[in-house]
């Protein structure tokens, strides 16, 4: 079972694998001078205390980030994720984590757009104090303002249904991340439903969902709905640190599910993945697979297979 409140979780595998991948597609995406723009379905608090009582309770920090952090080995991609946290820690002691829409705002450039919707009442209000609280750092130290403007819009909203008004981006470029916290199984039907119709509308997007890795049958049925959605291609990674408790509870395993991801990623994520298996993973039941196609699978590998 999974009992879902991100602070609970920040800074975990799960995250490690979700936001690694998720500031290589932004990285990408940087590469041409024509703006963007992203939109966070599921955005949380944005920002989270690791020495706080949420995050502190079971320190699930120290699954993810907490291994990396003197890493000296880590492969590049690795690197860009490690040094973004390290940005917001410039102590050098790991106090805070951050949630995705500050590793979106971190990348995003001025002529950009971030779109972050959280529907919980207490993680929308501190969602919107923290980014206030960036402005006015950004202001103190002469850099561009973020949520000022038109650059960062946030709301207090059903990311599911407000994503549809913006699809299609006026430039045409876009990211849309989707991370549910999966607690209500028609979770799993609604993210497969939001992709399905978030691809009619903006066919050449980069859609990147999260999803933890249960004994559910609607999460086993997801990933092959999303697989039949049709694209540019797609790749599905996930990622086991342990083998399953046996009573079933704590989250092991996550995937990420990539409709339409650069061609870089793949290759990314085959150097990635072994060395996250080895640094993260604490038993036998360790490994990740690594799924590719269009339409129907063509490529597959499993880490204890190689």
């Amino acid at each position: 079972m999974l009992s879902y409140r991100h602070a609970f979780h920040a800074g975990n595998h799960a995250d490690v694998l979700k936001h690694a991948v998720l500031i290589q597609l932004l990285k990408y995406l940087n590469q041409k001078e024509t703006p963007y723009m992203v939109i966070d379905t599921h955005a949380g608090a944005g920002v989270y205390a690791l020495d706080g009582d949420y995050a502190a309770k079971n320190a699930e920090f120290e699954t993810g980030i907490g291994k990396l952090w003197e890493r000296k080995d880590l492969p590049s991609a690795l690197a860009d994720y490690v040094q973004l946290v390290k940005a917001l820690n410039p102590s050098g002691k790991m106090r805070y984590y951050p949630g995705s829409p500050y590793c979106a705002d971190s990348l995003l450039r001025e002529q950009d757009r971030l779109r972050l919707f959280e529907l919980h009442p207490s993680d929308s209000k501190v969602l919107a104090d923290n980014f206030r609280k960036l402005e006015a750092h950004a202001a103190e130290q002469g850099k561009r303002s973020t949520t000022r403007g038109k650059r960062v819009m946030i709301a207090r909203d059903n990311g599911f249904a407000a994503m549809k008004g913006l699809l299609p981006p006026p430039s045409r470029r876009g990211l849309v991340l989707i991370d549910p916290p999966y607690e209500d199984k028609t979770d799993y039907r609604s993210v497969a439903d939001a992709v399905a119709d978030g691809l009619k509308r903006f066919a050449t997007g980069v859609y990147a969902i999260w999803y933890p890795v249960l004994n559910r049958m609607e999460m086993r049925q997801m990933p092959e709905r999303l697989k039949k959605l049709p694209s540019n291609g797609w790749l599905n990674v996930t990622l086991s640190i342990s083998s399953p408790s046996p009573d079933g509870f704590g989250l092991r395993s996550s995937g990420m599910f990539i409709h339409n991801p650069p061609w870089t990623l793949e290759p990314m994520l085959r150097e990635l993945m072994p060395y996250l298996v080895s640094v993260l993973g604490e038993d036998a039941g360790a490994g990740f697979t690594l799924e590719s196609g269009q339409g129907a699978p063509v490529s597959r590998r499993v880490a204890n297979d190689a």
